[in-house]
């Protein structure tokens, strides 16, 4: 008797998936028993078992039961025997499909005389005990030119029809030629290999449901699934106890004699030697427990399988199955009246690429199936006309409307034509399914017919984090007030964007992690690559002195903030040159080389910089591309001036729209097309468009120049991880340097799901709603204070009185000194305006706001184009009075200097490459593999070098002493290089000590203030190491007192001149010159200001 585990296939995967099919309540069957009921080889059904089933079956005829006839009988047995193969195997499958689903209409004599048409269910699919488990081994098929055999390892039939097939494979695949191969993909070709015409497919287009397994793994498809994605299960239901007991139970001796009858004495022995103990659960017993057990199979097959005319046949993955679970459970349930009644809905949360089109048409499916829900209408809205369209293609195909045959013009009649027609189909409508923009509200709310007090009525909205945070939600729930909400997204708001969260709780969570973990998605491989400027500061300067010599120090300030915030450096035309020519390089090398037909994205900042980049990438004659954007603004008298009107972007719009006859949604279409082939384009180059809701497996590299954060960014980098058989991994190419954000988001998410899965947490928002239910009664006495500045104005439709009453009037003071007297009144209207514009916004995202009837729409149109009027007037007071500058002026002279000024020099390779989906993960560095040590803490050293580089801005001695501590450390790390664990430690501590912004030799008074400590840092810098180390203890102490007092200086600079903030820096100037002088002299004073003044620049750019 051996004393150790038996690896061949019918000792770990083969018998035991017999064992355990056989306690879950299957019936064994010998090869024998099965061939006699099949009667021969070629054929697959168990006839005499499907009529000993039918013979159980009953028909109602005015109120009497009768059991089927013989001929009835018949008709059936030769329905289900009749599977035409001759267009296909899939077609044959699916006409087997409808007829387990819907059952098979027969015709019966009836004993009036009548003829009577009754529908039988071959399968009953509310009561598994009604039906007939068998399952059988080696079940040996006659291929389809009767040459060979093929012999499935074990085949499940439900009541005669095998629609479960199974290959069970030992868990390692024993050295030879491929010792690593996982022998559960050998299950898998296996499989594939079966289908094919010349095998036996007649098996094939009666099985539902494959599985392949291998004791360690289990993965599960259907007909036609491609061997990338098959999946893996993870069960929610079913605990390990009950895997346990299921997997321990005993055989009876009648099913125990079945099951090793023929087979060697000494494997029945090996058997009842290893049932003798204890045994635990496989992951291939957790797979055939999870999917069969006979009802979960019932309702696994009855509600999860669609037949979509693009992709072919589709069967639920886990998190689909279990979020229309919870999905249904949360429908099913009713608000109480107090709280307006209706039914609960939530957020189903499934990561990017895991499949949330497909989730919908399962629920939509799903709700037929439940009584107390298939009279429910779907209301499914999206936030842009694309996903509209191609929600709308997957329901139809899908079969979401009833029917795997939906045409084209049923697609067409769900879809609302105008705000009108879909205010026409919410209140007077029957269409089970209507698709529709979420802008579409706005009109059709204000319309009386637009009301559905139905609670049946259930609103699925497609990432449910965009378009939904103020008045077009609000006037949807309007329209709707009974109905469940389901919001799906891949990126939810997290807790701190809560006042967002308009729908509910998280009812299901699906993440990136586990997505990658189960290999739904490709992981996503992260490179930085630090294009290096060389910027001609002093040229810049002397331009910046030049062209605004005219200019007010306030003006002055406002263009340099306007300049900043542009990011004029970043579309530098050298730069883009630079960046274009490392694309073409990598894409290139890494991945057009390879001949797999992969494709990447290039995502940029501007439309300026689209064009640009795809000037440059045809100059390098390495890689083709196209640009995807939207159409620019050519409207004439466009006051927004900005990149879109520019010449460049305009002539290139020309010419590319007259490829396509001027239609921008044909261009579109073409180039995405062109994308999805083997040919032309290498590259798509976008702006926004295609960052979210682009779903193409080619798409492998994200190059990303542009500035991505949170949920924007985890929607952009999943554009690169959807599966294909050529795709290891997505890459992501940063030359923005993001890595903090993506690190930043991707912890946060990790977060969110393991803070609670079951999802925000309503209470922390019942404070929320209250202050919104009380904040819009304020709007009528807001409204009439902001009209209150303009009594004066004697006809309301002349601007021009408004204007005037707001242009700067000098007069002389009692001083002699000439002083604006409107100056006082400007403010108070400018904060008026603020007042009225944040209380009107709260309002519009208020439901209570809406409901209150002492607001009609007459006044809300009223309040809003007041709003926006007095917005307008703003901001021509703002320039008559010169307390702005109008930057499209100098945009073309400041775009000019940049392109001249700033030289790419390099892109800087990068330093480590790191799997996105590990980033934010909580594990022992002593548990970490030497490779993984190594990319943490090259990953430690980048964010440490960004943060430096970024956050220590404000604060340019903390800068410049951790950026001289940084180099340290990475030459002595560089001495360690044989002790990557000591290594990370090394420069985990730093970043400790940096987090906590420890700047070494710093006066503790000063650690609790760290505007003060900047401050006390620029002293430090002017008077120079040497200078400071020689000061007494007093003189030190004085210099943090002096620090402290400057502190103080710039936050009243700050606070007094929030509302004119061009002032701040004079103010500054004026209250820390006196300061200063005494202890540092007229020059050194004026250097520390100026340090002062750009450490608050960098502060308030963050606002």
């Amino acid at each position: 008797m051996s004393a150790t585990p038996n690896s061949l296939e019918q000792y770990s995967a083969h018998l035991p998936a017999l064992h355990l099919l056989c306690n879950l309540g299957w019936n064994f069957l010998t090869t024998s028993q099965a061939l006699a009921l099949r009667g021969s080889t070629r054929e697959v059904l168990l006839k005499a078992r499907l009529i000993e089933v039918l013979q159980t079956r009953r028909y109602e005829y005015k109120g009497e039961w009768y059991p089927l006839s013989p001929s009835g009988i018949d008709q059936i047995v030769r329905e289900l025997s009749a599977l035409s193969l001759a267009e296909g195997l899939m077609p044959a499958n699916e006409r087997l499909y409808g007829k387990l689903s819907l059952g098979i209409t027969v015709t019966e004599f009836m004993p009036d005389g009548k003829k009577h048409l009754p529908t039988i269910p071959v399968i009953d699919w509310a009561d598994a005990s009604a039906n007939h488990w068998d399952v059988t081994e080696e079940l040996e098929v006659l291929a389809a030119q009767g040459t060979h055999h093929r012999t499935p390892d074990v085949v499940a039939y439900v009541n005669g029809i095998p629609l479960v097939v199974i290959e069970a494979k030992r868990p390692e695949s024993g050295g030879g030629s491929h010792p690593a191969k996982a022998m559960v993909t050998e299950g898998i070709s296996q499989h594939l290999r079966n289908q094919r015409p010349d095998e036996i497919p007649n098996l094939f287009a009666y099985a539902q449901l494959l599985l392949s397994i291998s004791q360690t793994e289990g993965r599960y498809g259907t007909t036609h699934t491609a061997a990338k994605f098959w999946a893996k299960w993870r069960e929610e239901e079913f605990d390990e106890a009950h895997m346990q007991a299921l997997k321990n139970k005993s055989l009876t001796p009648e099913v125990r004699a079945a099951l090793f009858e023929g087979k060697p004495a000494a494997l029945a022995a090996y058997f009842d030697n290893l049932w003798s103990a204890p045994m635990q659960p496989t992951e291939q017993d957790r797979l055939l427990v999870s999917l069969l057990t006979p009802a979960r199979l019932l309702e696994f097959l009855r509600g999860y399988v669609l037949f979509d005319r693009k992709v072919g046949k589709i069967v639920a993955r886990y998190q689909q199955f279990f979020g229309i679970r919870a999905l249904l459970t949360r429908i099913s349930q009713k608000k109480p009246e107090s709280q307006g009644g209706g039914r609960e809905g939530g957020v189903v949360w499934h990561t990017t690429g895991s499949g949330k089109s497909f989730t919908m048409v399962f629920l939509t499916k799903a709700l037929l199936l439940v009584d107390a829900l298939k009279e429910c209408r779907v209301v499914v809205v999206t936030d842009r006309i694309d996903l509209e369209t191609q929600l709308a293609r997957n329901f139809m195909t899908g079969g979401a409307f009833g029917s795997s045959i939906a045409t084209q013009k049923d697609g067409e009649k769900s879809s609302s034509l105008s705000g009108r027609d879909l205010a026409r189909r919410l209140g007077k409508g029957n269409e089970r399914i209507i698709f529709t923009l979420v802008h579409k509200f706005n009109t059709a709310s204000k319309l009386p017919e637009c009301r559905n007090d139905s609670a049946d009525m259930i609103v699925l909205v497609d990432e449910g984090h965009r378009s939904h945070g103020g008045e077009t939600h609000e006037r949807m729930k309007k329209a709707l007030p009974k109905a469940a909400y389901i919001a799906f997204t891949g990126t939810p708001l997290l807790k701190n964007e809560k006042t967002a969260n308009k729908f509910g709780p998280i009812v299901h969570a699906y993440t990136m992690q586990r997505a990658v973990e189960d290999e739904t998605v490709a992981p996503l491989l992260y490179e930085e690559r630090v294009p290096e400027l060389d910027i001609n500061e002093e040229a810049v300067n002397r331009w910046f002195e030049k062209i605004t010599s005219n200019l007010s120090d306030a003006q002055r300030t406002d263009l340099k903030k306007k300049f900043a915030k542009k990011g004029a450096i970043y579309g530098a035309a050298n730069r883009i040159e630079l960046i274009a020519w490392d694309i073409a390089t990598h894409f290139n090398e890494n991945i057009k080389k390879l001949d797999l037909g992969l494709k990447g994205q290039v995502a940029t900042d501007s439309k300026l910089d689209a064009i640009r980049y795809k000037k440059a990438l045809d100059d390098t004659g390495l890689v083709t591309s196209a640009v995807v954007i939207s159409a620019p603004d050519t409207r004439e008298g466009n006051s927004a001036v900005d990149e879109e009107t520019l010449p460049e972007v305009q002539k290139w719009w020309k010419q590319a729209m007259a490829t396509c006859g001027n239609d921008a949604e044909a261009y579109e279409k073409q180039m995405v097309n062109d994308f999805g082939t083997d040919g032309d384009p290498d590259l798509l180059i976008v702006v926004d468009k295609l960052l979210t809701g682009f779903d193409e497996p080619r798409n492998t590299v994200l190059y990303i120049d542009k500035p991505l954060k949170g949920h924007n960014l985890i929607q952009a980098v999943a554009r690169v991880n959807r599966l294909h058989d050529a795709k290891r991994y997505g890459v992501l190419v940063d030359y923005r340097g993001i890595l903090k954000e993506l690190d930043t988001a991707i912890r946060g998410y990790q977060d969110l799901e393991a803070r609670t899965q079951g999802g925000f947490d309503i209470s922390d928002l019942e404070g929320l709603y209250h202050q919104f239910s009380t904040e819009y009664k304020r709007l009528p006495a807001l409204h009439d204070r902001l009209w209150s500045f303009f009594k004066a104005v004697t006809n309301k439709l002349d601007r021009e009185q408004y204007r005037q009453m707001l242009t700067p009037k000098f007069v002389k003071g009692s001083d002699g000194e000439e002083y604006d007297e409107r100056q006082k009144l400007r403010d108070d209207f400018y904060e008026a305006l603020t007042t009225f514009g944040l209380c009107l916004q709260t309002a519009l995202s208020s439901r209570s706001f809406f409901e209150d009837k002492s607001f009609s729409e007459a006044q809300i149109a009223r309040y809003k184009a007041d709003l926006r009027f007095f917005t307008e007037l703003r901001q021509t007071a703002r320039r008559d009075a010169m307390e702005t500058v109008d930057y499209s002026i100098y945009e073309e002279q400041i775009r000019k200097l940049v392109d001249k000024q700033v030289i790419g020099t390099e892109v800087r390779e990068p330093e480590g490459v790191y799997l996105v989906h590990q980033l934010g993960q909580a594990e022992k560095p002593e548990e970490w593999s030497e490779e993984k040590t190594r990319n943490e803490t090259d990953m430690i050293r980048t964010r440490l070098r960004k943060t430096i580089e970024q956050e220590l801005a404000a604060d340019p001695y903390a800068q410049k002493v951790f950026g001289e501590l940084l180099r340290q450390a990475i030459a002595e790390a560089e001495a360690m290089f044989d002790h990557p664990l000591k290594q990370h430690a090394l420069f985990k501590s730093f970043e400790e000590k940096l987090d906590a912004r420890a700047t070494p030799d710093m006066p503790d008074l000063l650690a609790d203030t760290p505007h003060a400590k900047a401050y006390f840092g620029a002293i430090r810098l002017v008077l120079g190491e040497e200078a400071f180390a020689a000061l007494s203890g007093e003189a030190v102490e004085r210099y943090v007192q002096q620090a402290l007092a400057m502190d103080t200086v710039v936050r009243d600079a700050v606070a007094e001149n929030s509302l004119n903030p061009q002032n701040i820096e004079a103010a500054i100037r004026k209250g820390l010159l006196p300061l200063l002088f005494g202890s540092l002299g007229l020059d050194k004073a004026k250097q520390v200001i100026e340090q002062v003044i750009q450490i608050t620049r960098v502060g308030l750019s963050k606002f």
